[in-house]
C-alpha cells in the first residue's frame, strides 16, 4: 500500500529536533523557523514535556470522557490563568479545525443563525463549516458549498457593518493576524468596531487563534494587541506542541448543553498532559515574553536587508511574513539545500516564519546571515 499522496514534498526524512533545530537521517542539521507549521511552541524534544508524556502514558493515555477526568480541570485552571480568560469556559477536542467547527455550531445552536462572515484569504480549516469558511474553492467540495459563508475585505469596516446589520449573521470568524492569508493583520479600530456591531445585532465574534495564538505573537493571543474581547476563542497547534489537541474558549454568556458537543480523543489523558507541560515551559521559560523580544528583534534585522527581492516585511512576534517581489518557491527551496534553513509560505510570494518560541537573538542572526546568503 502506498500513500495517497496530496503533499508536495520536500526529499527530507526529518528524524530528530531539539529546540529550534532538526536533524535528518543523512546527520544533515537544519535550523528550524516554521516549527512544523506553527505547532512547536516550547521547541523540539523539550527535557520536561518528553518527560510529562512519558510519565503520563505509562500510567494512563487515555479512558473516555464518561468520567471525570482532573488533567482536565487542570489544564483549564492553567489556561485561563496564563491567557487572562479565567472566568472563560473550555472544551477540549483534536484540531484547529475541530475547534472552529464546534464554535461555529455553539454559536448556531444559541442565535439560530445560519451564515457566516469571514476575511477574504481566511483558512479555518478543512472540515465541513471550517473549509466552507475558508477562502480556497479549490479545497472547497461540492458537498462543503452550502452558500454559508461570506467573504469580506480585511479592515473595511463598512463592507462588514452593511452585512452585519442585516440581522440575520450567526458569527463572524476571523484570525487576527492571518497566517495563510499571508500575515496581514487586522487593526484595532477594524476589530472594535466590528465588537460593537456584533454587541448590537446579536453576532457571535469568534477570533481564530489557532496559529497566531499561545504566545507566537508576543502576546497569548493576538487579538489581546487590539485589546477586544472575542464571545469565543479557538485554540491548537502550539497548545500541546506537536500532540493533537485543541479547544475552544467559551464565553460564559454561553450555556452548555448535554449532548450538543462530543468527541471521542479530545482531552484525553496524555493531550491534558502534554498541554499541561507546555503551559509550565512557557511560564518557567518566559516564551511569550521572548517571543515579542527576539521578534522584534527579527524584524528589524529583516527589514535592514537591501535587496530588490524584498518587498515588505510585517507581523508580530515570531509570526513574520516576508514578502518577496519574486515567486518564494526558489527562494525556499535554496534555504533548504543549500542553507538548511525550513520556512513556510502563503500565496505565491510571503515567506512564513513562524518558529518555535524559544527562538534566541543567536538564532535570528544566524537566520539573517543564511537568508541573505540566498538572496545574494
Amino acid at each position: 500500500m502506498n500513500l495517497f499522496d496530496v503533499y508536495p514534498l520536500f526529499d527530507v526524512n526529518i528524524v530528530k529536533g531539539k529546540g529550534c533545530k532538526v536533524w535528518d537521517d543523512k546527520g544533515q542539521e537544519y535550523l528550524d523557523l516554521y516549527g512544523g507549521h506553527a505547532v512547536i511552541s516550547v521547541g523540539h524534544a523539550h527535557p520536561e514535556y518528553v518527560s510529562a508524556i512519558s510519565n503520563q502514558v505509562a500510567t494512563l493515555g487515555f479512558y473516555s470522557n464518561s468520567v471525570v477526568n482532573k488533567l482536565q480541570q487542570e489544564l483549564a485552571a492553567k489556561l485561563g490563568k496564563a491567557s487572562g480568560y479565567e472566568d472563560y469556559y473550555l472544551f477540549l477536542i483534536n484540531s484547529g479545525a475541530e475547534a472552529n467547527e464546534n464554535a461555529l455550531k455553539l454559536a448556531s445552536f444559541t442565535n439560530g443563525r445560519t451564515r457566516i462572515l469571514t476575511l477574504e484569504k481566511a483558512f479555518h480549516g478543512r472540515t465541513s463549516l471550517a473549509v466552507e469558511a475558508t477562502n480556497n474553492p479549490k479545497i472547497i467540495a461540492p458537498i462543503n458549498a452550502n452558500n454559508h459563508v461570506t467573504y469580506l475585505p480585511i479592515n473595511d469596516l463598512d463592507a462588514w457593518e452593511k452585512e452585519i446589520s442585516k440581522g440575520d449573521v450567526c458569527a463572524v470568524l476571523l484570525e487576527c493576524i492571518q497566517g495563510v492569508g499571508g500575515i496581514r493583520m487586522v487593526t484595532k479600530e477594524f476589530l472594535s468596531g466590528l465588537r460593537e456591531l456584533c454587541d448590537k445585532y446579536e453576532t457571535v465574534l469568534i477570533c481564530d487563534e489557532i496559529q497566531c495564538g499561545y504566545g507566537r505573537s508576543g502576546k497569548f493571543f493576538a487579538h489581546q494587541h487590539l485589546g477586544v474581547k472575542p464571545d469565543m476563542i479557538t485554540v491548537a497547534k502550539g497548545i500541546a506542541n506537536g500532540f493533537p489537541m485543541a479547544g475552544v474558549l467559551i464565553s460564559p454568556k454561553f450555556k452548555a448543553v448535554y449532548g450538543q458537543l462530543g468527541t471521542t480523543f479530545g482531552g484525553n489523558h496524555l493531550g491534558c498532559a502534554a498541554a499541561i507541560s507546555v503551559l509550565n515551559i512557557m511560564e518557567k521559560e518566559n516564551l511569550v515574553a521572548n517571543a515579542a523580544e527576539v521578534g522584534d528583534y527579527l524584524m528589524k534585522q529583516l527589514k535592514a536587508i537591501d535587496s530588490p527581492l524584498i518587498a515588505e516585511v510585517r507581523g508580530e512576534g515570531l509570526m513574520i511574513g516576508i514578502e518577496l517581489t519574486v515567486p518564494y518557491k526558489e527562494i525556499r527551496t535554496k534555504l533548504v539545500f543549500e542553507q538548511h534553513v525550513f520556512t513556510g509560505c502563503s500565496g505565491t510570494h510571503v515567506l512564513r516564519l513562524l518558529p518555535p518560541l524559544c527562538l534566541t537573538k543567536a538564532d535570528a542572526d544566524e537566520f539573517i546571515k543564511r537568508f541573505k546568503a540566498v538572496l545574494n
